[in-house]
C-alpha cells in the first residue's frame, strides 16, 4: 500500500505542477451559493473591527451560519485570547457537548446522550487514534493554543468520514497562507496554583503553561510556514473516598430477620502528583500557481503524568464478622465489621504509585490540484499513531499482630466501623493504629503495566467538478479513502508478597522502620478520618526486594497476561458520491447536499485462547521467566461487511437572517477496540467445555437520524438564536451474550476430547460466553436551544456586555440492566444526562474582556474508576471558570484564569444516594501570565 500510495502522489504533484489552464471568470448572476459565500466574505470585512471573546463568539456563529451541515464551531480566537487547559474544555460549552471529568480536568466528550465511543474525532480531515485502548479520543491530549479551530458535525453528509454515531469533532490547525498577516507571532506564558494541594502531602502546588507560535508568507506569499509549541506542568490533587459496588453478597447484617446486600468494601485517600504535556505543531504549505496548493502538517503531544494514591483500602467487607449494622433500601451502609481468622476481610494501607505516558502523532500530505476551471483534484495521505504506557503500581500494607516477631502473622482483631453520609464524606474509625511501627508491615507490591498502540494510515483521493448550468447542483463531488489500522495491547505483571498475609516461602512482609516512614493526616471536608502512613516506595522496595528487582513480565502464572495480550486490525475502503445543491423550492433557496457512502470492512483479531490442556491445535508458549504451557492457540478471528450511508442535508434560506436545515442519514460507529480482540480462556464443569471471550466477529452500530433546526441571526453581528429536535434510532448494542452448547468447529474454537481431572470421561459443548450485538437498540431524541446576544444597544461602556446560554434536553428508551447496586436494576444509557445547560456572561470594552461560564450537567450513568471499572449514578454537577484579560498595548495582554470556581467536586453513587460511590474534591487552579502577539 505505501508504494501505492506514493505513486498517486507522486503524479498528483507532476500532474499539477506541469499543468494548469485557468479560464477567465464569466459575468453570471449569483447562485444562492455563491451568494453565501460573498455574504461571508463581506461580513469579515464589515465585522473587522469586533474584539475580545465577542469576536470569538461571531466567528463562531459565522461558521455554523455557513456551514453545510447541523454544526457547532470554536474559533480561534476564542482559543487563543483565554485559552483554555486543552480543546476539551471549549468543546464541552457547546449546544449537546458534555464532558466527562478525568482529575478535575474535562477528557473524553458526549454529543447527546452518547458516550466517547460513538465519537468520531478528526485533524485535519484525518482519522485520530488514541492513547486510551478504545475509540474514545482523549482531547485534553490536544493544547487549545495549537488548535485554530474545532468542529462538532451534528449531521453527517457522504464526503466525512464515516464513524460517529453520536457526532464528529473536527480540529484543524494552521494553514499559514490563509492569514490575514505575512508574519505573526504569539507567545504566552502563565503560572498557576491549586489551592487544595496544600491538604495532600507532597502534592505540586505550582504550575506553568508555556507556548509560542509564528507563522509566516514568503515568495510573493506562495510559501507559508508555521510552527507552534504549547508546555503545560499542573498539578494532579484530589482527596476522595471511593465506596464499591454492592456485589459482596446479602446476608441479615441488623438482626431484623432479611437479608441485606453489602458493598465490596471502599477507599480513603489522597491523590498527588503532577502532569506535563508537551504538543508540537508544523505546517508548510506551498502554493506554486493559483492551481496547486501543498500542504505538509505535523502534530505532536505527549502527555507525562506521575501520580500517588495514598491512604486505607477496606475490602471484601462480607468476609468479616458484621455487627450493629445500619440499612437503608435494603443495604447495608454502616455498621463494625471485624476479621474472622481465616477470612479475607482486611484493611489495608495503600501507597499506589502510578504512572502514564501517553504519545499522539498526527502527519499528513495534502496536494490540491485545480485541473480546469470546473475540476479540482484533491490526494491526501496520513498517518495517526499513539502509544500509552500505563504502570499501575499498588502497594499495600497490614496490620499485624507483632511487627517484630520472627514470622509475623495478621492481626485478628482489626475491625473498622463506618457510617455512609450519601453525598457527603462519611464517618470511619478502626479499632487500630495504623501508623505504629510496631504493627504495620509492608504486605505486598503488585505493578501491572497496559502497553497500547494504535495506528491508521490512509490514502484519500477526491474529486470536484463545479457545474455551471444545473438547475439543482452546484458541483458534485466523489472520492474513495483506504484506511489500514492496527491497535495493540500487551500486559505484563510483577508481585511480591500477598494481599491478605498468606505468604509464599521467601515472599514474608518487610518490617518498616523510621526513615522509611511519614504520618499523615486528613484535613479539610475528611479532617478526622484515621492518620496513615506515607511510606518512602523507593527505600521500601529496596530494602525488601533488592534495589531494581522488580520487572514486570509475562507470567504464565497470571495467565491473564497473555490472554489480554492482543492484536486488532481493519481495514476499509469507502468511496462516496456528492451533490452539492444550489436550487430554489417554492421559491425559497435551498443549499445543502445529497449523497450515498459505501464502507467496506475487513476487521479481524489475533490472540490466545487456553483450552486448559495439549491439543492437536494447541501449541508451546513460554513465558520471560521459562515457564512453559502446551494449553493455548494462537486465535485469529474476524469479519467483513459492507455498510451503504445515505445522507441529505437542506438549508432553507427563508431571509438573509433566518434558516431552517433539515438533515437525514444512516450513520454508523464501530463497536470497542477491546470488544473485538481474540482469544479468551476455559473452564471444565461436569464433563462440560465452557468458554469466554470477546466478539472479533461484531457487527457495527448502525443508526437511523433526523434533525431540524431554525436559526435567527441577529442585526448588526449582536448574535443569534438557534433551536434544533433530534431523534436517533440505534439498531442494536453490544452485550456479554451466553450461548448454550455452542458449535465451538464453526466457531474455530478447538475443544479437548477428554476431561483432564476425570480420565476417559468425554467432553461436550457446555457454553460460550461471548459479545454480540443482541442488545436491544431504541431512540435517542431531543431538543437544543441557544442563544447569543450581546447587549450593543445599551449606553457607552454597557454596550460591550453580553451572553451566550444553551440548554439541552435529550431523552432514550435504550435501558441496560445492572446488579452493581446489589439487585437488578434497570440504568439508562451510559453517558447520557437529560438536561445540559451551558451559561456565559461576558463582557468587552475597549481594553478589558472577562467572562464568567457555568457549565451544568444532570445525573448520568459512566464509569467510576476504583479497583475495576464500574459502572455508577454521577450525581449532577456545576463547573464554573472565570477569565479575564487586559490589553496593556496592542501587542501585550494581562491574564487572569480560575477553572473550576466554586471546587465542584464528582459525585457518584450505586442505586440510590445511600450507597455511596465516589467523592472526589479537585481544588481551584488559578492562572496568571501573559500573551504577546504581533
Amino acid at each position: 500500500m505505501n508504494k501505492f500510495k506514493l505513486s498517486i502522489l507522486t503524479v498528483a504533484i507532476a500532474a499539477g505542477v506541469s499543468s494548469y489552464s485557468y479560464a477567465q471568470e464569466q459575468e453570471t448572476k449569483l447562485s444562492a451559493t455563491e451568494a453565501r459565500e460573498k455574504a461571508k466574505a463581506d461580513a469579515a470585512i464589515e465585522t473587522i473591527e469586533i474584539k475580545g471573546f465577542r469576536r470569538s463568539l461571531y466567528d463562531s456563529l459565522n461558521e455554523k451560519r455557513y456551514s453545510d451541515v447541523i454544526s457547532e464551531s470554536v474559533s480561534a480566537d476564542d482559543l487563543g485570547s483565554l485559552p483554555d487547559v486543552s480543546i476539551a474544555d471549549a468543546l464541552a460549552r457547546l449546544p449537546g457537548v458534555t464532558a466527562v471529568r478525568t482529575g478535575g480536568q474535562a477528557g473524553a466528550l458526549n454529543i447527546r446522550g452518547l458516550s466517547g465511543d460513538f465519537v468520531f474525532a478528526t485533524l485535519n480531515g484525518r482519522e485520530q487514534v488514541s492513547p486510551s485502548g478504545s475509540r474514545t479520543v482523549e482531547f485534553d491530549q490536544f493544547p487549545s493554543e495549537l488548535i485554530s479551530q474545532a468542529s462538532v458535525y451534528k449531521s453527517p453528509k457522504a464526503s466525512l468520514i464515516e464513524g460517529g454515531v453520536a457526532g464528529s469533532i473536527e480540529m484543524k490547525t494552521a494553514s499559514p497562507l490563509s492569514k490575514t498577516k505575512d508574519h505573526s507571532v504569539n507567545l504566552n506564558l502563565r503560572g498557576s496554583f491549586n489551592d487544595r494541594a496544600d491538604q495532600v502531602p507532597d502534592a505540586t502546588e505550582y504550575g506553568n503553561r508555556i507556548s509560542g507560535s509564528y507563522s509566516g508568507k514568503f515568495l510573493d506569499e506562495t510559501l507559508g510556514f508555521a510552527v507552534g509549541y504549547s508546555r503545560l506542568f499542573q498539578p494532579s490533587v484530589a482527596t476522595q473516598f471511593v465506596g464499591l459496588a454492592y456485589n459482596g453478597g446479602s446476608m441479615d447484617t441488623n438482626a431484623d430477620g432479611t437479608s441485606e446486600v453489602i458493598s465490596e468494601g471502599f477507599e480513603l485517600q489522597h491523590l498527588g502528583g503532577k502532569e506535563t504535556r508537551d504538543g508540537y505543531m508544523t505546517a508548510i504549505e506551498w502554493r506554486p500557481n493559483s492551481a496547486v496548493t501543498v500542504k505538509g502538517d505535523v502534530f505532536y503531544s505527549e502527555f507525562k503524568s506521575e501520580e500517588f494514591a495514598r491512604g486505607f483500602r477496606v475490602k471484601s467487607l462480607n468476609n468479616g464478622n458484621i455487627t450493629n449494622g445500619v440499612v437503608a433500601d435494603g443495604a447495608m451502609i454502616g455498621g463494625t465489621v471485624s476479621r474472622i481468622p481465616g477470612r479475607d476481610f482486611l484493611v489495608q494501607t495503600t501507597n499506589d504509585d502510578n504512572t502514564d505516558t501517553d504519545k499522539v502523532l498526527s502527519t499528513g500530505l495534502n496536494i490540491e490540484w485545480m485541473a480546469t476551471d470546473q475540476l479540482t483534484l484533491t490526494g491526501d495521505i496520513s498517518t495517526s499513531q499513539s502509544d500509552s504506557n500505563f504502570i499501575n503500581g499498588v502497594n499495600w500494607s497490614l496490620a499485624f499482630a507483632d511487627a517484630n516477631a520472627v514470622n509475623p502473622v495478621v492481626a485478628n482483631d482489626a475491625s473498622v466501623t463506618y457510617l455512609l453520609n450519601g453525598l457527603n464524606v462519611p464517618s470511619v474509625a478502626f479499632n487500630r493504629d495504623y501508623t505504629d511501627l510496631d504493627s504495620v508491615m509492608m504486605a505486598k507490591i503488585g505493578i501491572y503495566p497496559y502497553v497500547n498502540s494504535d495506528e491508521v494510515n490512509a490514502l484519500r483521493l477526491d474529486g470536484k467538478y463545479d457545474l455551471q448550468d444545473s438547475e439543482f447542483f452546484s458541483s458534485v463531488e466523489a472520492g474513495v479513502r483506504i484506511s489500514e489500522r492496527e491497535a495493540r495491547n500487551d500486559r505484563s505483571v510483577f508481585e511480591f508478597g500477598n494481599d491478605f498475609g498468606n505468604y509464599a516461602p521467601g515472599q514474608g512482609p518487610l518490617k518498616l522502620t523510621e526513615d522509611m516512614v511519614r504520618e499523615v493526616n486528613f484535613s479539610g471536608e475528611f479532617s478526622g478520618l484515621p492518620s496513615y502512613l506515607a511510606i518512602d516506595l523507593n527505600k521500601a522496595l529496596d530494602a525488601w526486594l533488592g534495589a531494581g528487582n522488580y520487572t514486570p513480565q509475562k507470567d504464565l502464572r497470571s495467565d491473564w497476561t497473555f490472554l489480554n495480550s492482543n492484536t486488532v486490525n481493519e481495514d476499509v475502503t469507502a468511496a462516496y458520491i456528492q451533490g452539492n445543491l444550489d436550487t430554489e423550492m417554492f421559491g425559497v433557496p435551498v443549499t445543502g447536499n445529497l449523497g450515498l457512502r459505501v464502507v467496506r470492512t475487513d476487521q479481524s483479531s489475533t490472540g490466545y485462547l487456553n483450552v486448559g490442556q495439549d491439543t492437536p491445535e494447541t501449541e508451546t508458549v513460554c513465558d520471560e521467566g521459562g515457564r512453559c504451557t502446551d494449553n493455548f492457540v494462537l486465535s485469529t478471528r474476524g469479519h467483513t461487511f459492507t455498510k451503504s450511508l445515505p445522507s441529505v442535508n437542506l438549508n432553507f434560506i427563508l431571509t438573509d437572517d433566518d434558516q431552517i436545515r433539515f438533515a437525514a442519514a444512516k450513520v454508523m460507529g464501530r463497536p470497542p477496540i477491546a470488544d473485538l480482540a481474540a482469544g479468551g480462556g476455559s473452564w471444565i464443569d461436569g464433563g462440560k467445555f465452557n468458554v469466554w471471550s470477546r466478539g472479533p466477529d461484531l457487527e457495527p452500530f448502525m443508526a437511523k437520524q433526523f434533525d431540524l433546526s431554525y436559526e435567527h441571526y441577529f442585526e448588526n453581528d449582536d448574535g443569534a438564536f438557534s433551536f434544533a429536535i433530534f431523534n436517533k434510532d440505534i439498531d442494536s448494542f453490544v452485550q456479554t451474550t451466553v450461548i448454550n452448547n455452542p458449535d465451538f468447529d464453526a466457531l474455530g474454537i478447538p475443544m479437548p476430547e477428554f476431561d483432564p481431572n476425570n480420565p476417559g470421561q468425554a467432553l461436550v459443548p457446555g457454553i460460550y460466553e461471548t459479545k454480540t450485538n443482541n442488545a436491544k437498540g431504541g431512540y435517542i431524541r431531543g431538543f437544543e436551544a441557544a442563544v447569543t446576544k450581546t447587549f450593543s444597544f445599551l449606553p457607552g461602556i454597557w454596550s460591550g456586555l453580553g451572553t451566550n446560554i444553551s440548554y439541552s434536553y435529550t431523552k432514550s428508551e435504550i435501558e441496560q440492566t445492572n446488579n452493581l447496586s446489589g439487585s437488578s436494576r434497570t440504568i439508562s444509557l451510559p453517558g447520557l444526562s437529560p438536561k445540559v445547560i451551558s451559561a456565559t456572561l461576558y463582557f468587552d470594552y475597549d481594553k478589558f474582556s472577562t467572562r464568567v461560564s457555568a457549565r451544568y450537567r444532570d445525573a448520568f450513568i459512566g464509569e467510576q474508576v476504583a479497583v475495576e471499572t464500574q459502572l455508577a449514578y454521577y450525581s449532577d454537577e456545576t463547573v464554573m471558570d472565570y477569565q479575564a484579560s487586559y490589553k496593556v498595548t496592542e501587542n501585550l495582554d494581562v491574564l487572569f484564569q480560575v477553572n473550576n470556581l466554586t471546587d465542584e467536586p464528582t459525585k457518584t453513587y450505586f442505586g440510590n444516594e445511600a450507597q455511596t460511590g465516589t467523592l472526589q474534591y479537585f481544588g481551584r487552579q488559578y492562572y496568571f501570565g501573559v500573551n504577546y502577539s504581533m
